[in-house]
């Protein structure tokens, strides 16, 4: 389909009749003449009085017309050019895979604990983590990305945002005991609902909680978290995170390793339409960001694009070809 991206360009082809009956002549040292110093070979045409487009004083006046309207012709496809003709295809609608994940990481001190494997290596449980949620957000290419980190207190460190390369610097800054030593599960999930209630997606929010421990701390208890999402419609997916509990106490008193609490997790992934997912190590870890990666995405169709080529050089090439034209031919006839 043809379209003209600038069709009022057309009124331009006015303007030559506008200045004809509008403007008076111009008058100088050499007469009623119109002025080129730029076409010394124009010089032989000479105006009469009365019309800057009047008449050019020559035996034949038909010479005049042919001129006159090969000259507005060069004029006419210049407009033309300047209107952008274009070939403009027929929309096509995208259909773009878009989801609000927010990403909710326990940073207390037992996620130091070194039960985790990385190329052989025993790694803290918060590097794996690191490791698997930072290629979990490259995988995400048209999802926008949040981070809320939390221990004792919550902290939105990065909003809901397509720039993952940031929300990974952050991601891979994170340092166990920033945020507390203890665990407001709660209070983290209140923060992220917060965060989430001007999102532009209506349906696709997504947070995904990941902890080792149990709610020990903060002001929201699980079940007024629960609540809350279940009235915002958002879907949590939760992780506990860390080997079983290693339980030395029949030997020196003490107790290894976090406690995570399945219970409460469970019911949170349960009551918000979510999943639970457990994490003992690195490989299951992956597996749990693999399976959460599988989420049905969202078909935005309220989105279009058409192909589109530009033709204006076609009458942009065939006005220089006729100016020159118009040239030889006064030239020729000097």
């Amino acid at each position: 389909m043809i379209h003209i991206a600038y069709p009022l360009m057309f009124l331009l082809l006015l303007l030559p009749f506008v200045v004809r009956y509008l403007f008076s002549p111009l008058k100088g040292m050499h007469g009623d003449a119109l002025h080129v110093p730029f076409l010394k070979d124009l010089a032989n045409i000479n105006l009469k009085s009365g019309s800057v487009w009047g008449q050019v004083n020559v035996s034949d006046s038909s010479k005049l017309s042919l001129h006159f309207w090969e000259l507005f012709a060069v004029f006419a496809l210049l407009v033309c050019a300047m209107s952008r003709p274009q070939w403009v295809g027929e929309p096509i609608r995208i259909h773009s895979q878009s989801r609000d994940v927010l990403l909710v990481m326990d940073i207390s001190n037992s996620m130091e604990e070194p039960d985790f494997v990385i190329n052989r290596r025993p790694v803290s449980r918060l590097n794996a983590v690191k490791k698997v949620a930072g290629e979990f957000i490259d995988r995400r290419a048209d999802d926008r990305i949040g981070l809320i980190l939390f221990g004792t207190r919550a902290y939105l460190q990065s909003p809901i945002t397509y720039d993952k390369a940031a929300v990974k610097q952050i991601l891979y800054s994170m340092q166990a005991g920033m945020a507390g030593n203890s665990t407001a599960i709660g209070d983290a999930l209140g923060l992220a609902l917060k965060s989430l209630k001007d999102s532009p997606n209506a349906q696709d929010k997504v947070i995904i909680l990941l902890t080792d421990g149990e709610n020990n701390d903060g002001a929201i208890t699980l079940p007024q978290a629960i609540k809350l999402a279940k009235e915002a419609g958002v879907k949590i997916y939760t992780i506990g995170v860390g080997g079983d509990r290693r339980d030395f106490s029949s030997f020196f008193g003490l107790r290894l390793g976090g406690e995570v609490d399945e219970a409460g997790l469970k019911q949170i992934a349960d009551d918000t339409s979510g999943t639970y997912f457990r994490a003992r190590d690195t490989e299951s870890l992956q597996q749990v960001y693999a399976a959460i990666d599988e989420l049905e995405p969202t078909q935005n169709e309220d989105n279009f694009v058409q192909e589109t080529k530009e033709y204006y050089y076609i009458p942009l090439l065939a006005a220089l070809v006729l100016g020159m034209l118009l040239v030889w031919q006064i030239r020729k006839g000097r």
